[in-house]
């Protein structure tokens, strides 16, 4: 198996693009099959120096908060390793957010800059929200917003056309790019550091305010290259990826597994069954991503239409109990005979525990498999964490290493409260592990 050969802790995300352009330049990287879109890594990393230098163009610093959002889109892609090389914090925003959610997300990120898409359901959609949000914007000079609610924020780069008033285009923001040298992208990049803040994602809980779960560089690719390890995932593979770019599923388990692995990402960039599948056939993928639900919805498309996807071996089932019927499916039916189940969260960037390759079909559908590559899991009692349970007892599921959060932005005392001294992050479900480290999830130890 080929694959790139780096120090995980040692590196950040900018370096790890380079690396793999530097090692695996010619190979795919980036296909975006409904758009006609097909880039090498010596591309796509072209592509997110110049996406960089544009960001720095704007005046933004390391550690600022550039929020995203938009669903899949390409542009989506190339900020993710752009801001990743220039230091910005990337703040991902769900799709589905309402006014009231943009603004608290915005405002408690002290976000700076937001990049957007016009809408998913329209082409207006999140342009009236951004507008009721901050009314400033479309009397505004793009760049110099001064909005009352929104003291951080400067900037709105939109990706689409036509440009809204008070908005940077996108295509103007790569233009001013060419203000910023080579070099000057060379020593910001130089100067992070891999525990350094790069993705913030805000997750609700079962309790309270949305928080922002703080993710650095360590953090993220620790997790892929252990989820790409437990997948087999090599440059040999193409991951179709239909799931959510805001959410860890698609921006770690599916875009940055493929980078730590050299991996083909062929991203859909909103799930529809029929898009998903005719990627796969086109793309030969070899891996695909998905909530139980896709995966039912791609099962009763195959129904309708005959779809080659004889090329699947591997991919991530996730987000939800996996039905056995619908995992011999995916096996007999389009054949990803080594798909795997993984059970995490946000705070744990976000892969805990995965099924194997060669584990057999109970094991998948019956348990969310064992600790990822140099993790650690333990079930805790409920009553004194400090005991942890033999195999078979119920209780509190835990976990520490490399991947778990730098804590909650400018929330301490809820950070306290999930990472206790010892660095172990209480996850708040309950589980039961098994002797040979498998484990089920039983339910929630607080509600």
């Amino acid at each position: 198996m080929q694959l790139p050969i780096f120090d995980v802790g040692n590196i950040t995300i900018g370096e790890l693009l380079d690396v793999v352009a530097e090692q695996f330049g010619n190979n795919p990287a980036v296909r975006y099959y409904e758009r006609h879109i097909y880039h090498t890594y010596a591309e796509f990393k072209a592509i997110c120096n110049q996406v960089a230098k544009g960001l720095m163009a704007l005046g933004i610093e390391p550690g600022e908060k550039v929020a995203i959002w938009a669903n899949n889109v390409p542009e989506w892609l190339d900020c993710q390793f752009a801001t990743g090389k220039m230091g910005a914090v990337l703040v991902t925003v769900n799709t589905n957010y309402k006014s009231f959610e943009l603004e608290y997300l915005l405002k408690q990120s002290d976000a700076t800059t937001l990049v957007m898409i016009g809408g998913v359901r329209d082409d207006k959609e999140y342009i009236d929200v951004i507008n009721t949000v901050c009314p400033e914007l479309p009397r505004c000079e793009p760049g110099k917003l001064t909005s009352e609610k929104l003291p951080f924020l400067k900037n709105v780069v939109f990706v689409g056309e036509p440009t809204p008033p008070g908005m940077l285009s996108w295509q103007a923001m790569l233009d001013r790019g060419s203000e910023i040298s080579d070099e000057a992208l060379a020593v910001r990049q130089q100067s992070l550091a891999p525990d350094d803040v790069i993705n913030m994602q805000y997750t609700s809980g079962t309790t309270g305010f949305p928080k922002g779960v703080m993710l650095t560089h360590t953090n993220i690719i620790g997790n892929a290259k252990s989820l790409g390890e437990c997948m087999r995932l090599s440059a040999e593979d193409n991951l179709c990826i239909p799931v959510p770019f805001f959410h860890c599923f698609g921006c770690v388990l599916g875009t940055l597994t493929c980078v730590v692995s050299a991996a083909c990402m062929s991203p859909v960039i909103q799930f529809k069954p029929d898009v998903v599948l005719e990627a796969i056939e086109q793309g030969c993928c070899t891996a695909v991503h998905g909530v139980p639900t896709m995966f039912i919805a791609e099962l009763e498309e195959m129904e309708k239409r005959s779809y080659d996807t004889s090329s699947l071996r591997t991919g991530i089932m996730a987000g939800s109990p996996c039905p056995i019927e619908v995992m011999k499916k995916v096996v007999d039916k389009m054949g990803a005979s080594e798909m795997t189940i993984v059970y995490g969260q946000t705070e744990a960037s976000p892969g805990i525990t995965q099924t194997r390759t060669e584990d057999s079909l109970d094991l998948r559908v019956s348990t969310v498999g064992r600790a990822l590559p140099n993790v650690e899991v333990k079930i805790v009692d409920l009553g004194d964490s400090t005991i942890t349970l033999p195999a078979g007892q119920q209780g509190e599921l835990c976990t520490r290493g490399y991947h778990v959060m730098k804590g909650y932005y400018k929330m301490p005392e809820e950070t306290n409260a999930a990472i206790d001294a010892d660095g172990w992050l209480h996850t708040g479900d309950l589980g039961v592990m098994d002797e040979n480290g498998y484990c089920k999830i039983t339910g929630r130890s607080r509600i």
